[in-house]
């Protein structure tokens, strides 16, 4: 399994991750769901209305960290927002509850892919496992 398929395979499983980003000096972290594969690259989903969106314009450095199993992951980059609509789409195709809220065309649905990605797996009972994509 690739390294991508395995980040993603273990975001998917943990179900929820903890997205990091800056405003200004202060961190902030949110709850998201969204994890997926495009083009051989890995992205998540929000909305431009949000603040998370104007955080990565700002400052595209952030983090991703989940709980599953025993293991957490962290996988740290650069967000960089995809904004053509087949990106989008592919989002949304992939997560249909998400099409309740959010269409490709709506001019709020964003998705990022990370950049210079790197994810560690770690438990209490193994040594860290490092992770390029």
């Amino acid at each position: 399994m690739k390294n991508i398929e395995r980040i993603a395979e273990f975001l998917k499983q943990a179900q929820t991750y903890y997205l990091a980003t800056i405003e200004g000096d202060q961190p902030r972290v949110r709850p998201f769901g969204t994890i997926h594969i495009f083009e051989g690259k890995l992205y998540i989903q929000t909305g431009k209305v949000k603040d998370v969106s104007k955080q990565l314009t700002a400052n595209p450095k952030a983090e991703i960290c989940a709980f599953k199993d025993g293991e957490w992951i962290r996988v740290a980059g650069t967000l960089v927002e995809d904004d053509r609509v087949e990106a989008r789409q592919s989002m949304l195709d992939a997560y249909p509850s998400l099409q309740s809220m959010y269409a490709a065309d709506d001019g709020n649905t964003q998705v990022f892919c990370f950049e210079n990605g790197t994810a560690t797996i770690s438990s209490f009972t193994h040594a860290p496992e490092v992770l390029e994509f």
